[in-house]
């Protein structure tokens, strides 16, 4: 089987004959035989094992048909490399032990050494390049949400003491951010080296800030990290997260070339606001996945006729798979997005002499 590379060409806005496909979550708790694995493992143990986590990795290759991989993985992560002390608590999320709510706090964080403590993360991306035939996606969690854990110390509603630490000590606030950003800049570094063909960074509790604050408190960050990366050829993502269409306008200048769309923002008011020169990914509801299938047919369709306008789309979910999700509707709809798309594709390129 060749290589497919058309989610790589369409994150360079390269023309496709069938739209590329793959869902944030994609190894996840709607596979049955992920749940049996997970019966035995905690997400932390298993991306300790390189061999599983790879495994992992590729069950929605040969089960669903997408077009790119995502890397087995916890945003979480590499903060264990900062000395964190943390654990992924059943329908909690991370749990903090001792959070980071002070001057004191922020430079006790270690620099990331991705050698010494994160190794396991590395060969499993070497596994992966070597086995997979479509391209690996690798990501980092932005700073301002893994800053939103660090302060809160677990998943939070209303972000009070993240926002509290921002506006009462900006001066402790830039430097989390300065060591976050770092942290995430090393460790992509660190995952295109080892074999990881795009990147994407998670910025999934964003959308809580104001147009005002995201520019003043965590843009600055989310510039420099992409700025770092901007030699690198791989492509790379950004997901603003849920409830993010406000701060769309203000992501010009960020040195991304692909901007991830959540379900309330339309695919022509997405490209609108962030520009011509980002290719854009997204953004079916996906909790649509538990209706009938022909309803999820008539709303990917009427994404995909919107995203087929202009070369550089990506479908995708708003967000991320959930438990519930069915995997023959998934696999379903990933049959259908490439049917329906090659059809539409190919009598535009008809159409175009191409």
């Amino acid at each position: 089987m060749s290589y497919n590379d058309n989610f790589i060409k369409a994150c360079r806005k390269e023309q496709v004959d069938t739209l590329p496909v793959w869902y944030m979550r994609q190894a996840g708790r709607y596979d049955p035989d992920y749940r049996k694995i997970k019966e035995k493992f905690t997400l932390l143990e298993i991306c300790k094992q390189p061999e599983l986590a790879a495994e992992v990795t590729m069950m929605p290759i040969k089960k669903l048909g997408v077009d790119a991989a995502i890397l087995y993985s916890d945003i979480m992560n590499p903060v264990a490399s900062l000395g964190i002390d943390f654990d992924i608590v059943k329908d909690v999320g991370p749990v903090i032990h001792t959070p980071v709510r002070t001057a004191q706090d922020v430079e006790r964080l270690r620099p990331i050494d991705v050698d010494k403590d994160l190794s396991h993360i590395i060969e499993t991306i070497r596994i992966l390049d070597k086995e997979l035939e479509v391209p690996l996606i690798s990501f980092a969690g932005a700073p301002f949400t893994i800053a939103s854990y660090l302060i809160e110390g677990k998943p939070s509603k209303s972000y009070i003491r993240t926002k509290q630490l921002m506006y009462s000590e900006p001066a402790v606030w830039f430097a989390l951010m300065d060591k976050l950003g770092d942290m995430v800049i090393t460790y992509l570094k660190s995952h295109i080296a080892a074999g990881a063909k795009a990147v994407q960074v998670f910025d999934s509790w964003v959308g809580a800030l104001s147009p005002a604050d995201f520019q003043v408190y965590v843009l600055p960050t989310m510039e420099r990290i992409f700025k770092e990366l901007s030699h690198l050829k791989e492509p790379k993502i950004y997901f603003p997260g849920v409830s993010s269409g406000e701060l769309l306008p203000y992501l010009h200048n960020l040195q991304a070339d692909v901007i991830g769309l959540d379900w309330r923002i339309p695919i022509p008011v997405g490209r609108e606001r962030v520009g011509e020169r980002f290719a854009v990914q997204g953004n079916l509801d996906p909790y649509i996945l538990t209706a009938p299938m022909h309803v999820i047919e008539q709303q990917a369709k009427a994404i995909m006729d919107e995203g087929m306008k202009k070369p550089g789309y990506i479908f995708n979910l708003g967000h991320g798979l959930f438990p519930e999700a069915s995997l023959e509707k998934l696999k379903d709809l990933t049959a259908f997005i490439h049917a329906y798309s090659h059809s539409v594709l190919t009598q535009q390129a008809e159409k175009s002499g191409v």
